[in-house]
């Protein structure tokens, strides 16, 4: 299975955050922002299975589903609009659940352009590394 590669480009993210917080349109990329269904969470108060889930992403795995890593469609057009494999999904343990739950990490290519959701993608949270 490929990863997606974990860019450096500060510059895209932080567009990209004040596209998604501001609402408007990232031109380096032409991602349309929905900033009424993405939120977003501080890195600190994510689940505690959230942060495995992270690790392993950095990490490059091994993951404990074979759909993780898979490519997000976005088919439900919450997040910002990208070329397909753009974004990929991660799944966020559940406790005391035994399917793989409704929790994800969802990557952008871009660094640190991480989304969490707890609802199966109905709504998504950008999570913020620096509060």
């Amino acid at each position: 299975m490929r990863f997606p590669p974990r860019i450096t480009r500060l510059g895209a993210a932080a567009a990209l955050v004040s596209a998604v917080l501001l609402g408007g349109t990232v031109s380096a990329s032409t991602a349309t922002a929905a900033p009424t269904a993405v939120g977003s969470i501080c890195y600190g108060d994510l689940p505690s299975q959230a942060y495995d889930t992270l690790r392993l992403i950095e990490q490059g795995g091994p993951f404990p589903y074979s759909q993780d890593g898979s490519v997000f469609s976005n088919r439900e057009g919450v997040l910002p609009s990208h070329t397909t494999g753009y974004y990929h999904e991660y799944t966020v343990k559940t406790p005391n659940v035994s399917t793989r739950g409704a929790r994800r990490i969802v990557t952008g290519q871009d660094y640190q352009e991480d989304y969490y959701t707890a609802d199966h993608y109905a709504a998504f949270d950008l999570i913020d590394y620096d509060c």
